[in-house]
């Protein structure tokens, strides 16, 4: 018998839940100085009390003397909402290096409230008689003319059609250069082609279906069926994609791919185009020696070929296809002064916050708003406040991780990589005070300039091995170390895993085999069979 039946229960649970104001400080935390100006902008566009603070001179004021004016402002208000919002101006008024009434500033770049100190101006102290009208002083008749208009006037042709009136300038846009795709750079062949309207379709389809590197990632027979294209047609299609510039693109194969290009030099049927169509597993192998011995060729004629077929590019696509250039600006720089380093943040064009004054009144009940516009305008403060708090919290916890990381990569700092030491993101988040998340968002997409040169901040971040004396090695220089080991090795007698791990064992590095192995994949070194050249 079931009992199952819907009931109601009643249960206590904890639970953890992130607030608004914490979800955007992790936000904040992990963008880089590109993205926080971007952020920023946005802001200033969204929330009308935000503004950026200029470099213009202003009266200094001092926190003493800007907390009982404040204060004797704060009396005024009625709401105790409204009351809490302006306390919480205070507290960040009070806070800042310099200020004045009605600011609040990150960076300490503050001005005067500018009605306020117009209307100071302009009302007359009490008990003074307002001062007796100056009479107008004699002026000069020709300076009543409008020679400007006048000689408009003069030189006008008479009538304008509207068409002249309105002239539709180029959108800045146009002048702008878009990256051309591996798809476009071939459809514009495509289009000066003298073929068939079938056959210039079926082409279509074909380059639709060619992967970043320039390769039919789809069979024919696919590409037929889906784009209802005839199975002939589509082969008569490939050919004249395959004859299309960079030489190459449309291969299924990388055998195909070099034989294309040596069809385009010129090369077909010749040592090259042999070696690639007949022997390729032994030029993989490096068998010279073998090859020339099942062409019948010497040895020179041999080596001028493969010379020309490591040449050739087995990825024709990727030059239209790649992302271009990424653009890196460092968060900070490790600048040197004298045997300490210096820390600083590059955040000179990152705009610095204030609030807007202006709109401080509304919060008055006394001043006429309503309670929708109090509400509106004590939400905007506080969400400023907030954004302010979290870019300098954002700035204080990147400072502290980068001085974590200058205290322990001090001699990488000073003489290279080759003094790197194993650093964890769990020691320094120890170190600092933080969760080991909070550090790896710190670090996460931040550059930093140094005198080594820019790195990332997660650079400086590796695990260790057991290296010699007892101490440990960073895992990035193992790698360094292995992959020199197999640059000068001989090239007749490559060393083999084994003889790898003994040489580091030699050193005092406790690894294993397969570890060697790992990290010769990582690297994308052939193996030791693959990297043997045969006399």
């Amino acid at each position: 018998m079931s009992f199952l039946s819907p009931r109601l229960q009643l249960k206590v649970a904890q639970k953890q839940i992130l607030t608004p104001g914490l979800v955007q400080m992790v936000t904040v935390l992990q963008l880089n100085r590109l993205e926080l100006k971007e952020m920023i902008t946005q802001e200033i566009v969204k929330n009308p009390v935000l503004e950026e603070a200029t470099e213009e001179a202003g009266e200094e004021v001092t926190p003493e003397e800007l907390t009982p004016l404040l204060e004797a402002e704060a009396e005024t208000v009625t709401d105790p909402a409204d009351k809490q919002i302006l306390e919480a101006a205070v507290l960040n008024d009070a806070n800042s290096l310099n200020g004045s009434a009605g600011d609040v500033a990150i960076n300490g770049n503050l001005f005067p409230d500018a009605e306020e100190t117009a209307a100071a101006v302009a009302e007359p102290e009490p008990g003074t008689a307002a001062a007796e009208p100056e009479a107008p002083a004699a002026t000069d008749p020709f300076d009543e003319i409008d020679f400007g208009t006048f000689f408009d006037d003069y030189l006008d042709p008479g009538y304008k059609s509207p068409a002249s009136e309105s002239v539709d300038k180029p959108s800045f846009e146009t002048f702008l250069s878009a990256p051309v795709t591996l798809g476009d750079y071939l459809r514009s062949q495509l289009s000066v082609s003298l073929i068939s309207d079938e056959i210039r379709s079926a082409a279509e389809s074909i380059i639709g279906n060619l992967d970043e590197d320039g390769y039919l990632s789809g069979s024919l027979e696919e590409i037929a069926s889906v784009g209802e294209h005839r199975l002939e047609d589509v082969e008569q299609a490939l050919r004249v994609v395959q004859a299309l510039d960079p030489a190459g693109v449309g291969a299924r194969s990388l055998q195909e791919c070099l034989l294309l290009q040596i069809e385009s030099l010129n090369g077909r049927g010749g040592v090259a185009w042999q070696i690639v169509s007949d022997q390729m597993r032994l030029l993989e192998t490096r068998q010279y020696k073998e090859i020339a011995r099942l062409l019948g060729r010497p040895m020179e004629h041999i080596e001028i070929a493969v010379y020309m077929v490591h040449h050739l590019n087995p990825r024709p696509g990727l030059r239209y296809s790649g992302s271009g250039a990424r653009v890196v600006e460092p968060d900070v720089s490790f600048l040197k002064d004298g045997d300490d380093y210096i820390i600083q943040m590059n955040d000179e064009d990152v705009p610095q916050l204030r609030l807007n004054p202006q709109y401080r009144r509304m919060l008055n009940r006394e001043n006429g708003a309503t309670k929708e516009v109090r509400d509106y305008v004590r939400e905007r403060y506080t969400s400023a406040i907030q954004l302010m708090k979290n870019i300098e919290q954002r700035k204080q916890t990147i400072l502290k991780v980068c001085q974590a990381i200058v205290r322990r990569q001090t001699e990488f700092l000073t003489h290279g990589l080759d003094h790197l030491k194993p650093m964890m993101i769990k020691e320094v988040a120890e170190e600092v005070g933080v969760h080991p998340s909070t550090v790896s968002r710190a670090v996460a997409g931040k550059y930093v300039h140094t005198p080594q040169g820019v790195f990332e901040l997660r650079y400086f971040f590796s695990e260790a091995v057991q290296g010699p004396l007892g101490g440990s090695t960073p895992l990035l220089l193992l790698k360094r170390m292995v992959k020199k080991m197999i640059a000068e090795e001989d090239r007749a007698k490559p060393l083999t895993d084994e003889q790898i791990t003994a040489l580091l064992q030699a050193l005092g590095i406790s690894v294993t085999r397969r570890t060697v192995a790992k990290y010769r994949e990582d690297m994308k070194i052939p193996s030791t069979h693959q990297r043997r050249v045969r006399n």
